[in-house]
């Protein structure tokens, strides 16, 4: 059986640390709206050295077909618009929830049920969290 490590293998700079103005956090928001995603919640984990990115982007999928399309939909958006592909993706398989991870900020789209049981807001407590409801106008 392979050991659990807890060291973060990658490093963050301050140079690279992004913000909630950030092209690909805005992108990554615009993404998860078009494909209509509920209860988007920003986390800023900035300020807590323990965490391996700057931000977790939550949202929540009415089904399997949402997480996919919410996950393929953040992808293809942030490939056109910033030009970047993410470090790793997870979790797509099963469609309850799936992880986008572009290193300084990561994606998690969840079915009511595994949001619930992650709790990644609860867990985070400490973060600076942010609601980020539907834009009006596109």
């Amino acid at each position: 059986m392979a050991t659990l490590s807890l060291s973060n293998s990658r490093s963050k700079t301050t140079s690279s640390r992004l913000n909630r103005n950030s092209k690909i956090f805005k992108t990554i928001i615009k993404a998860i709206q078009e494909k209509k995603g509920e209860n988007i919640v920003s986390l800023d984990l900035r300020k807590i050295t323990e965490a391996s990115a700057d931000f977790f982007i939550v949202c929540q999928a009415s089904s399997t077909t949402q997480v996919k399309a919410i996950s393929d939909n953040v992808e293809f958006r942030v490939q056109e618009v910033c030009a970047e592909i993410p470090y790793k993706h997870e979790g797509r398989i099963t469609g309850q929830w799936a992880l986008i991870d572009y290193v300084n900020v990561v994606v998690h789209i969840m079915q009511p049920d595994a949001r619930k049981f992650y709790q990644l807001e609860e867990n985070w407590s400490d973060a600076d969290s942010q609601m980020h409801d539907e834009i009006a106008s596109k």
